[in-house]
């Protein structure tokens, strides 16, 4: 049986490290930005550009395109193409964490998912992200958390109508502010090698 681990994540709440570890602990394969490095050689698109574009809406946000011709369509859109079909090759490989790129809506048909949302208070993410980066400053870097959510939430809208972070589009929402990082990676664990012991 396939097990996949989908994770969705406001920035700064740990969400990255939460899969990471996830995959280690289970022993299944973990992807990130590995899903952007395939769909840039299947785009034929530079990974400047790639990278300038990764979660991010076209300019014309709103406006109705076609999708039938696709290389004639905004980058962006090309690459969400690419990083579908890429999150569905992955899952269909089964024993995995996907993090982020709207997972859990790719994968929503698939049988054996777990799609989890990480979250956090806005100050509990400031502390953190500081500690990782002591060299900017906390207004910059809550500036960023804005912006990183911001975009992030626009983009779960345009490419699945859905709504970034709502908890009917998830099995599990943990807030690690409350629960603490390594609390949040037990409870996972634990539902899923719980959830393999009924299969």
């Amino acid at each position: 049986m396939k097990k996949i681990i989908t994770i969705s994540r406001e920035f700064g709440a740990g969400g990255g490290e939460i899969g990471e570890r996830l995959a280690k602990e289970l022993g299944y394969v973990c992807y990130n930005k590995e899903l952007i490095l395939k769909a840039a050689s299947e785009s034929n698109a530079d990974m400047k550009s790639i990278m300038k574009w990764d979660e991010k809406i076209p300019a014309d946000f709103g406006n109705t395109k076609s999708l039938l011709d696709f290389y004639n369509i905004p980058l962006s859109d090309r690459l969400f193409e690419c990083q579908q079909q890429v999150i569905r090759e992955f899952g269909e490989k089964g024993n995995c964490v996907i993090i982020g790129r709207n997972g859990n809506h790719v994968l929503k048909e698939f049988d054996n998912c777990l799609h989890v949302f990480i979250h956090a208070d806005p100050h509990w993410r400031l502390k953190r992200m500081k500690k990782k980066m002591p060299d900017v400053s906390e207004s910059k870097i809550s500036e960023q958390i804005r912006s990183i959510d911001k975009m992030r939430k626009k983009y779960c809208t345009y490419y699945t109508n859905t709504e970034f972070g709502n908890s009917e589009n998830y099995d599990i929402c943990l807030n690690t502010s409350r629960l603490g990082i390594s609390t949040c990676l037990d409870i996972l664990v634990k539902l899923v090698r719980e959830n393999e012991k009924r299969k």
